[in-house]
């Protein structure tokens, strides 16, 4: 189960952005009780900004929530997703005055002012799922405060045994549509009514048998670690890094063949400890699911 904190670290400065985090934020505003506020299911293709369509053939989806509300006209939008991008919450850096790898994995709410339409409506889909009080709005974003300061880092993979219905989970994902997910579930708790309509949502899937707890950052790579296995470990992350020439992500790209599939070897961070993944056929999939929207009677039976 993802950990929650009691508070969120501040970024260590040698992470940095390639594309600043939460550019226009703003603070979530109080609505007025008797206000009514739409809610929107957002959802366009990863890094649409940049490379439009591309990914959305994949189903590589990036969601987030829209509000809008009736008595200003306003429009809000909603989103969680990483501070220092996708990679950098994927795999560490290997900095050569560390012994362990350094992770830049944060993630975190985002709220603006705005629905910018043509991004959501081009590749993806902006559709009105729920109407909620003001004052639900209200309750809403003060869980989202509690939220936000919690749940603290991004977390790419879905740990499964098999791809079979019902297979043991290993290791739940914690990213934009999971944030998503767990805001639908709190308005339904609030006693928000969703409209019936097919939600699916994006998730990347590792496949292995059962995971091997290796230990934490101290007992691995601390002065009485096991030298032997941090060295496994840093070899493993090494061909992750950032490439400088097609050649030399062409290696790497063999490199991660051989350990991931002939080996069958993945060594996974989770809630700050370390784990060995013996991989399972078909290693790796990208999934693109119905979660369905949430039945304000079946989460309040399940409080």
């Amino acid at each position: 189960m993802f950990r929650r904190f009691s508070f969120r670290p501040e970024p260590d400065p040698y992470c940095q952005a390639k594309y600043t985090f939460c550019p226009t934020g703003s603070p979530i505003p109080i609505m007025k009780d008797d206000d009514v506020i739409e809610v929107f299911r957002l959802q366009a293709p990863v890094w649409e900004f940049k490379y439009g369509n591309l990914l959305g053939h994949l189903k590589i989806m990036h969601d987030a929530i829209g509000f809008k509300s009736t008595l200003t006209g306003q429009n809000y939008t909603m989103e969680w997703y990483e501070l220092f991008q996708l990679g950098n919450c994927t795999f560490p850096h290997l900095r050569p005055e560390m012994n362990a790898p350094f992770w830049c994995n944060q993630g975190a709410a985002c709220f603006f002012e705005g629905i910018d339409d043509i991004h959501w409506k081009a590749n993806g889909t902006l559709v009105q799922v729920a109407t909620i009080p003001g004052n639900t709005f209200n309750k809403m974003a003060k869980w989202v405060k509690w939220d936000n300061e919690t749940g603290i880092y991004y977390e790419t993979w879905t740990v499964q045994a098999s791809p079979e219905k019902g297979a043991e989970t290993w290791f739940e994902s914690y990213d934009c549509s999971k944030f998503v997910l767990r805001t639908y579930n709190k308005l339904a708790e609030l006693g928000a009514e969703f409209k019936k309509i097919e939600t699916n949502y994006t998730r990347i899937f590792l496949y292995s048998g059962e995971p091997t707890y290796l230990g934490n950052e101290t007992s691995i790579f601390g002065p009485t670690g096991n030298q032997t296995l941090a060295l496994a470990i840093k070899r493993f992350y090494y061909p992750f890094k950032p490439h400088s020439s097609t050649k030399e992500f062409l290696f790497s790209f063999l490199q991660i063949f051989d350990a991931v599939i002939i080996h069958r070897q993945f060594y996974l961070f989770y809630n700050f400890e370390y784990w060995f993944l013996p991989m399972k056929f078909p290693f790796i999939k990208i999934t693109y699911e119905e979660i369905p929207l949430p039945n304000r009677n079946n989460t309040l039976s399940g409080l």
